[in-house]
């Protein structure tokens, strides 16, 4: 399963794995929000509220499509955030893991605070 992630300057493609999250997600396509940033993650709401799941982690590798369950939101990390220790990508809380970018997951740096982000089916 692939989405298209897509903002003023750029986009990015992901391929999902088939997790109950995924599956609400892509149930609720397409989306619109406005992006926010949180040191190298970029993170928006998508109206969709689903539980945590049993894999859920916090630290993960840049370019993982991860869930935020208490943001209902998508939270997309490239490099380091504000709690991160070393280089990791450690997310705000545990989140669900959705899958992955199929490309360079640094293109996310050209995400601006407020930017409109679309997420749609590739």
């Amino acid at each position: 399963m692939q989405i298209r992630i897509s903002w003023p300057s750029g986009q990015l493609t992901a391929t999902l794995d088939d997790t109950p999250t995924a599956k609400a997600l892509l149930e609720a396509l397409p989306i619109s929000a406005s992006a926010n940033t949180w040191g190298e993650e970029i993170y928006f709401d998508t109206g969709v509220s689903v539980a945590l799941e049993d894999d859920a982690r916090q630290v993960v590798d840049p370019g993982t499509v991860a869930f935020w369950t208490e943001g209902d939101a998508l939270a997309l990390p490239y490099g380091p955030t504000p709690i991160s220790r070393g280089g990791e990508s450690r997310l705000a809380s545990p989140c669900n893991v959705l899958g992955s970018f199929d490309g360079d997951p640094r293109l996310l740096a050209t995400v601006h605070d407020g930017d409109p982000i679309r997420v749609e089916l590739a």
